[in-house]
């Protein structure tokens, strides 16, 4: 497939961050050093400047090559002759598991942490069209359906950051072009030729194949249609759902009558507003829990208690998951569902110890038993404990992270 000219990259690049980082007074750019990401900061140096948007970079040296310390310094140089404030971020290194995997979450973890102490609320990642042909044939190959094959999002939030995709639409060939016509360099990291990780060989095999990276980005993009027409479908059915204190109940007719793809969705969904994970649970779980919620059974799935009722379905947390949720000593974000303010020096956030509930008149919350086991408590130095969602008005606060507005975005990806 023939490459864009280079004078169309900047075009397609900038109309896209007008799109996505029209409104954002400051931007941040992930820098790696290698083409995508000083590509990505050239265009949107050019964008930015005219616009009065204040752009910074910053590049992670994740330490996994004797090289890597010299590249994030020239990362840094190519940033400094733009006039663009960089740092690098150095990772401690990995532990057992998968390397990759490992290294991509840390450098969100630390890109995020960075952002937010600048007060940056977006940051842009090199991914291109390129990128994208390699992900959707990557999780083909694992078996993802509709979601997975949609591909790479242009935008999307996690750990407090709006990250930004804006190079979607154009070609690594043609972004090395545009670097050559600006006489800009940049590194080639070895491992982008070590058939070790799955998305080099998958790389390879496009080239091999001689794929069109364009039409699995179109294919990826048609999918993605689709899935906004099944999320509409599940924001339709989930209309009446209700929340109370960290638990959310979902109208159960039009649940059983949906479609099977809508009633995983809108669970999958449900479970993940209880909970507050990242990803939604793995499918076979899943499709075990459909079935006993279709049998009338209650169930148990990612620490999330799953109770059909009369005309209702409530999802609940499940006590026995909150109490291994790490006490919090500044109240923000206990067990990922709860902001508790007011808290006196020296104490904890942590679940109510099961012969504490006694003491608190949890009845007369309205409150299950379990869901009053699932609170936060209040561990103060003395040993006293306070139940702020049980016994409010004793100088703490509870107040759930997620409110009705987080589900509706969790069905609407």
């Amino acid at each position: 497939m023939a490459a864009e000219p280079p004078s169309d990259a900047p075009t397609v690049v900038h109309r896209a961050l007008d799109r996505l980082a029209g409104d954002c007074p400051a931007l941040g750019i992930a820098l790696s050093g290698g083409g995508d990401s000083t590509a990505l900061m050239h265009l949107a140096h050019d964008w930015a400047t005219p616009r009065g948007v204040a752009l910074r970079a910053v590049t992670v040296d994740h330490g996994l090559r004797h090289e890597s310390a010299a590249e994030a310094r020239a990362a840094g140089d190519a940033a400094a002759a733009l006039g663009i404030a960089h740092q690098v971020l150095r990772w401690d290194g990995p532990g057992a598991g998968n390397l990759m995997a490992q290294a991509r979450a840390a450098r969100i973890a630390l890109i995020a942490d960075w952002a937010l102490g600048h007060g940056i609320a977006a940051v842009a990642l090199g991914h291109t069209r390129d990128d994208q042909a390699e992900t959707v044939l990557m999780r083909l190959m694992r078996g993802a359906g509709v979601d997975g094959l949609s591909g790479m999002a242009a935008t999307r939030r996690a750990s407090g950051v709006l990250w930004l995709r804006p190079m979607l639409d154009v070609s690594r060939d043609a972004l090395r072009a545009e670097l050559r016509a600006r006489n800009a360099g940049w590194i080639d990291d070895p491992s982008n030729d070590n058939t070790e990780f799955d998305r080099v060989r998958v790389r390879q095999a496009i080239a091999a194949l001689g794929l069109d990276a364009g039409a699995l980005a179109r294919t990826a993009g048609d999918l993605r249609s689709a899935r906004a027409a099944l999320d509409h479908a599940a924001r339709e059915t989930a209309r009446g759902f209700s929340t109370d204190r960290g638990s959310l109940t979902l109208p159960l007719p039009p649940l059983l009558d949906a479609p099977s793809e809508i009633r995983r969705r809108l669970v999958a969904a449900a479970l993940r507003w209880v909970n507050g994970a990242d990803y939604p649970p793995r499918r076979d779980p899943l499709a075990h829990l459909l079935d006993e919620i279709g049998r009338g059974r209650k169930a148990t799935l990612d620490g999330v208690i799953v109770r059909p009722g009369a005309g209702a379905l409530r999802l609940i947390r499940e006590p026995a998951a909150a109490r291994r949720a790490p006490p919090s000593q500044d109240g923000r974000a206990w067990d990922r569902r709860w902001r508790v303010t007011g808290l006196p020096p020296g104490a904890a956030v942590c679940a109510l110890p099961p012969d504490m509930l006694a003491r608190f008149d949890w009845r007369a919350s309205g409150l299950s038993l379990d869901e009053a086991a699932s609170t936060p408590g209040v561990r103060l130095p003395s040993g006293r404990w306070l139940a702020p969602v049980l016994s409010p008005g004793e100088g703490c606060t509870a107040a759930p992270l997620r409110a009705d507005r987080a589900f509706v975005s969790l069905l609407s990806h």
